[in-house]
């Protein structure tokens, strides 16, 4: 069976939903326009990761096979429409900008292929790593992805960090300079796509480096890996 650490590894890096397996990209270019964007939806869908995981390997044994997607389906879809109402009664302006988003995420490739593809196969506890690991994952390039549009394409972070945090969290807000106005092509969609693409070529250098780095580790007899072979 798949180790923790793997588990973890895979959801963070190895097996990203944003950067590798590519998945989810509707709602991660569309609402990635600022951090908190980015952050409210990342965190609805790590909980919906983590909740539809754990449920689906609780029933994995009681669901037949031939009705096992409609089922799944309808966990997910239960587990959106609470997190959609949760948020319009106490986050309803945040609620309101991420609109058509929040129940866009019963439609999130990632959340019905990790329940498919895992959860179904494995103990409550690799389910709920596995849905943390993978919604955290999802939710750091949202972040990272929402901040680098946010500080070009506005010259802030932290703006409207009060639809989440509240009125006391309007102080939050970073101006990087007063006088700059703005990079309009860094918060349309075209933006989002080439921010995406940095971050993806950002990783792949990351791995070739570390592989590169492996390979020239020398093995018990002196030589380096790529030598011995």
């Amino acid at each position: 069976m798949t180790s923790f650490p793997t588990i973890i590894r895979d959801g963070f890096w190895s097996n990203n939903v944003g950067l590798v397996q590519l998945l989810g990209l509707c709602p991660l270019l569309a609402v990635t326009g600022t951090f908190i964007n980015g952050l409210g939806l990342g965190i609805a869908t790590l909980v919906t990761l983590v909740a539809s995981n754990v449920i689906v390997s609780l029933i994995r044994k009681l669901v037949r096979t031939e009705v096992r997607i409609p089922v799944f389906v309808l966990v997910i879809a239960s587990i959106v429409t609470v997190i959609e109402l949760a948020m319009s009664a106490y986050f309803y302006d945040l609620y309101k900008v991420l609109g058509i988003f929040i129940p866009l995420i019963v439609t999130n490739c990632s959340i019905i292929g990790r329940a498919e593809a895992f959860a179904s196969k494995n103990t409550v506890p690799r389910a709920l790593v596995d849905g943390l690991s993978m919604g955290m994952g999802f939710l750091l390039v949202l972040v990272v992805l929402g901040s680098m549009r946010e500080i070009i394409g506005q010259g802030t972070l932290f703006s409207q960090a009060h639809l989440m945090f509240g009125e006391a969290a309007r102080s939050l807000t970073i101006t990087f300079s007063d006088s700059y106005s703005g990079f309009l092509l860094a918060v349309l969609p075209p933006g989002a796509f080439i921010g995406l693409g940095l971050l993806i070529a950002l990783k792949n250098i990351i791995d070739k480096r570390i592989q590169t780095r492996i390979a020239m580790q020398p093995t018990a007899g002196g030589e380096p890996i790529e030598a011995a072979r």
